[in-house]
């Protein structure tokens, strides 16, 4: 049986979902289970239960500080180990993306999934195009970022669910490779012309002031989401590669197309 961690979340869902139209024998695990899935709490080692899994997809509980993410990722693996996984799937950040704020945490992981695990196959996914068009801030009838004309090579978020569910499928096929995910770069000026806006660049210290001052975000989040900019803008994560289009046997979805839409999605509505 292959299990998909994070099941609740987007990637893992739709992870999950992709297995199925596979017609594999597959299931969920989260900490907040529905529809058959099993309850899997990482903040809880002893209680994670992998019996029966013969491919685990661990999706990065990566919304934490670094301690907390790897101590939930080496509870994981101990279970994996202990509970007779014979192949896991990480899903872990681009290999252009090593200078990010949250790098750290998916290079140790690798580290532990190559020395603690059963077979492997390492998933390093470029950033979702989702994201680029959600972190467009709207002023007016325009939008402003921190990015200048600098490129992300951007990934649909259900291709990459799909790559792991092609690898999922046939582990066998995928034992001891890393693959890096990555898709067509697009830029915030794209996604503003797209949208019939205009883009005007902001300095990543307005950026930084304004993440700080941003209600709801958590402490760590405003250092990632300003190297994510300082990245962008100076063009360390304008990579390209094939492993994705190998993996999914066809091109990968349009990431302009999905960021405009996130971006749209985020336009506040007029009063």
């Amino acid at each position: 049986m292959i299990l998909v961690t994070g099941a609740g979340g987007n990637l893992g869902a739709r992870t999950l979902a992709a297995l199925r139209d596979r017609g594999a024998h597959a299931t969920g695990g989260s900490r907040t289970p529905d529809g058959g899935m099993r309850h899997l709490d990482f903040d809880d080692p002893a209680g994670i239960d992998l019996t029966g899994v013969s491919t685990l997809v661990l999706v990065s509980a990566g919304y934490a500080e670094d301690d907390q993410v790897i101590r939930r990722h080496t509870a994981v693996l101990d279970a994996a180990a202990r509970d007779g996984v014979r192949h896991l799937v990480y899903t872990s950040l681009t290999g252009a993306g090593d200078h990010l704020g949250f790098a750290l945490a998916h290079r140790a992981t690798e580290r532990l999934v190559r020395d603690r695990g059963p077979a492997w196959t390492i998933l390093r996914n470029g950033l979702y195009a989702e994201l680029f068009g959600a972190l467009l801030l709207w002023d007016g009838d325009a939008v402003e970022s921190p990015f200048g004309e600098g490129a992300l090579s951007a990934v649909v978020r259900a291709d990459l669910a799909d790559a792991a569910a092609a690898v999922a499928s046939e582990p066998e096929r995928h034992a001891g490779r890393v693959y890096d995910l990555v898709g067509t770069p697009v830029t915030a000026p794209a996604v503003a012309g797209r949208l019939g806006v205009a883009h005007r660049t902001i300095g990543l210290g307005e950026y930084r002031r304004r993440m700080l001052d941003a209600p709801g975000l958590l402490p760590f989040q405003p250092p990632m989401l300003c190297s994510i900019a300082t990245g962008v803008r100076h063009g360390f994560l304008d990579n390209t590669g094939t492993d994705l289009r190998d993996l999914l046997g066809r091109p990968g979805r349009d990431p302009l197309a999905a960021a405009v839409a996130a971006a749209a999605a985020a336009r506040p509505v007029p009063r």
